[in-house]
């Protein structure tokens, strides 16, 4: 009788601890590669979208502006979350790129439907007005609020959205009477949200002066020529607009960081012409918009740019080969080396522009300034008043800097002029028109030596795009995506079978 074999462990402690140390070792490769990724992915990835209508991505203006806030800022969003209406995963999803964009910055949402112990709470502590307090006017709601240590700014959500009256189809025929809905056709969050926090960054807002009393076109004016757009813009470039006369007793003030000069009708009385050439001695920054009424009516602004350096021709610009109305010239020419160098992206729209020449010294005076020609026509331009002239091309628009000079401080800092051959494509009409409005951002920020706005394009508005349909065809699409699509499948399934089976 044989001794049965003694049974011999299926793990022994050798093999079991050669196990251990295999899984362990698995297991921190395995997070080693993990974090080694992650650290890729945060160095190197960029987010892609499978559609442009889907893509949430930030200028570089908008991310230059972030880069300039060092404080925390808290967002709120007030809002019904489930309105279809109010576009809240629109600005949701925005304001969280500002968040990914800038840690400070951080999001969250009240539903004040849904949650009335939270928007109780955002009601005090942001002294909201509701229905009690204000019976004869609707309470807050959908509202975008910025937070930076007790400074407060809340933007309305019908503010973030712009809308306009658009006729709709009738459902019934017979119907007389015309319907409208107030049509959705452009989402403006980020114009408005990187103004705010450009708003919170700095303690005080620049202070632009808009010269008055020579037929100038009124800041409060909306019609085709006004400048309310040109306002308003200045104001998201965290800007103060007022209106300025220079009377008898009333000289530039010493707090004024810009002067803008747009498109006088009338000439200059001397006195005015003596504060504003003493404005520029001393340093001030001027922004000059003319146009071609000043032709036959000089503005008495001509000969204080020629002494700095600029020459504003007494014609207008015809340039056939880049023109749509026959007046309009589309620009498309930027000197590389200016401010406008990032236009060429784009164009311009000007409506009979000047010429504006960067005067050619035979022989410079001490301390000249530095001029530069911004933009140019088509290289097959004429002068409306002498066609006769070999086509070429005209600058329309010209920047000049005075540079430091050595033992001399002014009392305004160092002068800074942007001369412009229009108005007319800054106001309420044209400024929509190719990057006209960021000419404005961009030309206001360098006069203001604000160099952080310079770099890329400013925000632009994204269209929103929508399918409307009466009820009759909302009737019409169901039954084909509930009834006809599917059956359609069915059908060619069972003909398949049936061949199949033959």
């Amino acid at each position: 009788m044989s001794d049965p074999k003694k049974s011999r462990p299926s793990f022994s402690p050798a093999i079991r601890w050669q196990i251990s140390f295999d899984v362990v070792l698995r297991t921190a490769l395995v997070l080693a590669v993990l974090a080694m990724l992650n650290y890729l992915g945060a160095q190197f990835f960029h987010r892609f979208y499978l559609s442009s209508q889907t893509r949430v991505a930030l200028s570089s203006r908008t991310l230059a502006v972030l880069a300039t806030v060092t404080n925390h800022v808290d967002v709120t969003l007030y809002y019904d979350t489930r309105d279809p209406e109010n576009f809240y995963p629109n600005i949701l999803a925005l304001l969280n790129e500002y968040r990914a964009a800038n840690k400070k910055i951080s999001v969250r949402t009240v539903d004040y439907v849904r949650d009335a112990g939270a928007a109780a709470k955002v009601k005090e502590q942001y002294n909201l007005p509701s229905a009690a307090d204000s019976p004869n006017s609707p309470p807050a709601k959908d509202l975008v609020i910025f937070d930076c240590g007790g400074k407060v700014i809340v933007v309305p959500g019908d503010a973030i959205v712009s809308h306009k009256l658009e006729q709709t189809a009738k459902e019934d025929p017979k119907q007389r009477e015309l319907q409208f809905r107030n049509k959705p056709v452009s989402f403006n969050g980020e114009i408005m949200f990187t103004s705010k926090l450009l708003a919170l960054a700095n303690a005080q807002p620049f202070k632009a002066y808009f010269l008055q009393g020579h037929g100038e076109s009124s800041l409060t004016d909306s019609g085709q020529f006004g400048f309310t757009k040109f306002g308003l813009a200045l104001a998201q470039n965290y800007i103060l607009l007022t209106n300025l006369e220079l009377s008898a007793g009333q000289s530039v003030p010493m707090d004024c960081n810009l002067l803008i000069i747009a498109a006088p009708t009338a000439t200059l009385a001397d006195a005015e012409l003596q504060k504003i050439d003493r404005y520029l001695t001393e340093g001030g920054r001027l922004l000059v918009l003319l146009n071609y009424a000043s032709i036959e009516r000089p503005t008495g602004l001509e000969p204080i740019l020629q002494r700095w350096g600029v020459n504003v021709l007494a014609d207008y610009v015809k340039d056939p080969q880049n023109s749509i109305t026959g007046q309009d010239v589309k620009v498309r020419d930027f000197n590389p080396k200016t401010f406008a160098a990032p236009l060429s992206q784009f164009s311009l729209q000007m409506i009979l522009p000047r010429p504006v020449a960067k005067v050619n010294w035979q022989t410079p005076p001490a301390n000249a300034p530095q001029v530069d020609e911004l933009a140019l026509s088509g290289e097959n331009s004429t002068l409306a008043g002498d066609p006769s002239a070999a086509p070429r091309r005209y600058p329309l628009m010209a920047a000049v800097e005075q540079k430091n000079v050595a033992g001399i401080a002014n009392p305004r800092g160092n002068t800074r002029i942007v001369v412009a051959g229009d108005s007319i494509f800054l106001g309420n009409y044209y400024i929509e028109g190719g990057a006209n409005r960021d000419f404005v951002n961009y030309a206001a920020n360098w006069l203001l030596d604000r160099q952080e706005l310079l770099a890329g394009i400013s925000p632009r508005p994204v269209t929103e795009f929508r399918l409307m349909l009466t009820r009759k065809q909302s009737q019409q699409l169901d039954w084909l995506l509930l009834g006809a699509l599917p059956g359609g499948v069915l059908f060619f399934g069972w003909l398949v079978w049936l061949v199949r089976r033959q």
